[in-house]
């Protein structure tokens, strides 16, 4: 996966992934960097139909499924980025499955055994913010997932902080941003800084 730099946007649902990513693309496209902005489930047969059946398809069997994009993504779509130098910014990777499908009752072990076989991002970034703020977000959804109705943002914020605690003691590199007061624009700022900071950009 050499060549390029892969960024993850994590954090819990309401709390602005979709739209971190696309302002960080934007403002690294400003700087001439090649970008390529990519989502999970993948935008593939096989991730529509995990998103189309998330209702429905529970537990394990959902658990796996979204393992298996993730490594046809990495193999795919990721990798391939990569290798021609460009930027990957995915909205969600290994971290939400670590979160997600643990509100379907299944230990961290074995969500991450489904899961190691794909590398980590050169940087994980996770987005916190007031729960009741995120709750008040999505109260004001037409709809919400199946996964976002038996969860809450607190659980949610509870469960990205084991994660960062386990990824971190198998070195994957993770920042975290607290974004209470932040706008898009400052979040995004922080992330940046991070990445010169750290020599990764």
């Amino acid at each position: 996966m050499s060549g390029g730099l892969f960024v993850v946007v994590e954090g819990p649902n309401g709390v602005g992934k979709t739209t971190t990513t696309a302002l960080l693309a934007e403002r690294l496209r400003e700087r001439g960097r090649a970008v390529h902005v990519t989502t999970e489930p993948s935008d593939t047969s096989l991730g529509r139909l995990i998103r189309a059946s998330e209702s429905t398809l529970t537990g394990r069997a959902l658990a796996l499924a979204v393992a298996a994009d993730r490594c046809a993504h990495v193999e795919h779509e990721i990798s391939p980025a990569l290798a021609a130098g460009k930027v990957v910014i995915s909205d969600r990777y290994v971290q939400s499955s670590l979160v997600l499908q643990r509100l379907d009752d299944l230990s961290l072990i074995d969500i991450w055994h489904y899961n190691a076989h794909v590398p980590p991002a050169s940087l994980s970034c996770y987005l916190h913010h007031d729960p009741q703020v995120l709750q008040e977000r999505l109260d004001q959804r037409p709809s919400r997932s199946r996964l976002e109705r038996i969860g809450s943002p607190q659980r949610e914020a509870d469960l990205y902080g084991d994660a960062f605690g386990f990824l971190a003691a198998r070195d994957w590199p993770q920042l975290r941003i607290d974004c209470r007061g932040l706008a898009p624009e400052g979040v995004v700022a922080q992330l940046l800084q991070h990445l010169e900071q750290t020599e990764t950009i």
